[in-house]
């Protein structure tokens, strides 16, 4: 569960002005901590803080409580040498909340105060925006980076953004922690899937482990049949296995996903990708030309696997994975000019959560530019709006591009692949070209929902460029 620190500011000298104004403020920043709560927060909520030696007091407790990430809530003026303080000492991701009690002062009942005391007291309730420049102005010229919610308490937009944060530090925390193998090695000659492992591990502070195929065997040559009856058993009841699916072939595959699941386990693995090809009849080509079904079925289980020993893409589907939306494994098929889509697919695992209708496992007599032949998935992504995710690496850097659209019904190519129709505001032409010029490989994360917002807030956490396409 991630860990957010909240903490609100005021200043000490209004208390003993205004009766009841502290109360009041602090009551407004509980039901700001409630509400992160429901969004499967954990909130450290040191309350309110009013004065310099306070701050300092407060900031040991959230480092402590070794927060990933930093709510200020602005609950009135507040001297920003109070703020200073503990976000210099936390040093992670800040957000501050300009978030009044409610959309408007009822100005006539205002008015109607009479005492001008009283009306002052009811006005610093309502001037958050008044620190707002202030705290801006002191975190420029200090180099601290942070973002702004701005709104009232009762508004749907103000809590959207919230919950957005908190899920876009979630997956950061999931990327500092995962585990991603790799098996084998690449394609040879597609050089735009080669990938920078200390890139990737600076930019998401993931760890990669790299791992060795003899290992696969030894877990496949120790497997029982008993474990592969229940491995087909699982086939059989996560997929539509098709009646052309022969029992060897199915046996073939229910043994290297028995090994896949071990090597998983083994190294405690978060994603994975592999390629590898071997000598013809060789037990290693055996082993990686029936890795689809089992790979399938971790990357349904929250365990992503990219094929093509595509690095880059296996960190974008366990992104689009851990926002909970899936991150299916694509590539670019072919564009329909008629009806102005976009065709995306791949051989290989998939994201069976995801699909619409049924995921079928069917045989294949050609793996299209690889050797072997075996069983693979054919499957469509759930129609409706999608985001499609890249982690590119540029000249300088690692950066994200997403975009989103919508994948619809029509044709799809039956040939043992996924494949799917997809459609985009700026049109398909428009999307193919701005996509490319931005250089990603030629695969790319797919998910449902539409989450661009979700990722750009994770490249401001993990201080990576967002290129948005549509």
């Amino acid at each position: 569960m991630i860990k957010v620190g909240l903490f609100g500011i005021g200043l000490d000298t209004y208390w003993p002005q205004f009766e009841g104004l502290l109360e009041r403020l602090e009551s407004y920043q509980k039901q700001v901590a409630d509400k992160m709560e429901g969004f499967g927060a954990e909130v450290i909520n040191v309350g309110l803080v009013d004065s310099p030696v306070k701050a300092r007091e407060k900031a040991q407790v959230l480092k402590t409580e070794g927060v990933d990430m930093l709510f200020l809530y602005v609950s009135t003026y507040a001297l920003s040498s109070t703020v200073l303080p503990v976000v210099q000492k936390l040093g992670c991701p800040v957000v501050i909340l300009n978030i009044q009690p409610v959309a408007a002062i009822d100005y006539e009942s205002f008015n109607k105060l009479g005492d001008r005391g009283t009306m002052t007291g009811e006005w610093l309730a309502h001037c958050q925006a008044c620190s707002v420049p202030e705290l801006a102005n002191v975190f420029n010229r200090s180099g601290i980076d942070y973002e702004f919610v701005t709104g009232y308490l009762d508004e749907p937009a103000v809590w959207n953004e919230i919950h957005d944060w908190i899920d876009a530090a979630n997956v950061a925390k999931v990327m500092a922690n995962n585990r991603l193998g790799v098996l084998g090695h690449y394609y040879c000659g597609m050089l735009d899937v080669y990938s920078d492992l200390t890139k990737q591990s600076a930019a998401f502070g993931t760890h990669i482990e790299i791992l060795e195929m003899c290992e696969v065997k030894k877990y496949r040559d120790a497997v029982t049949d008993a474990e592969v009856e229940e491995k087909i058993w699982e086939f059989q009841s996560t997929f539509e296995v098709i009646d052309a699916c022969e029992q060897s072939e199915l046996v073939r595959a229910a043994k290297t996903s028995i090994a896949l699941d071990k090597l998983v386990k083994n190294h405690n693995l978060g994603s994975m990708a592999y390629y590898y090809e071997g000598e013809t009849a060789n037990e290693y080509e055996n082993i990686v030309t029936s890795v689809i079904a089992g790979n399938t079925l971790l990357t349904g289980k929250n365990i992503p696997v990219a094929g093509e020993y595509e690095v880059k893409n296996a960190q974008a589907m366990k992104i689009m994975d851990a926002f909970g939306v899936g991150g299916s494994f694509s590539e670019f098929y072919a564009m329909d000019f008629n009806d102005d889509i976009v065709m995306l697919g791949h051989d290989g695992p998939a994201h069976f959560a995801i699909a619409e209708g049924n995921v079928q496992l069917v045989p294949l007599p050609v793996y299209h530019g690889k050797p072997g032949k075996g069983l693979s998935i054919q499957m469509t992504v759930k129609h409706g709006p999608v985001t499609l995710l890249s982690v590119v690496e540029g000249k300088d850097d690692v950066f994200l591009l997403v975009a989103e659209g919508k994948s619809v019904e029509g044709p799809v190519l039956h040939i043992g692949n996924t494949n799917s129709r997809y459609r985009f505001s700026i049109g398909a032409r428009a999307f193919m070209n701005e996509w490319s010029k931005q250089g990603p490989s030629h695969h790319c994360a797919i998910g449902v929902g539409h989450i661009a917002n979700k990722i750009e807030k994770l490249g401001q956490i993990l201080g990576l460029k967002v290129v948005k396409i549509c």
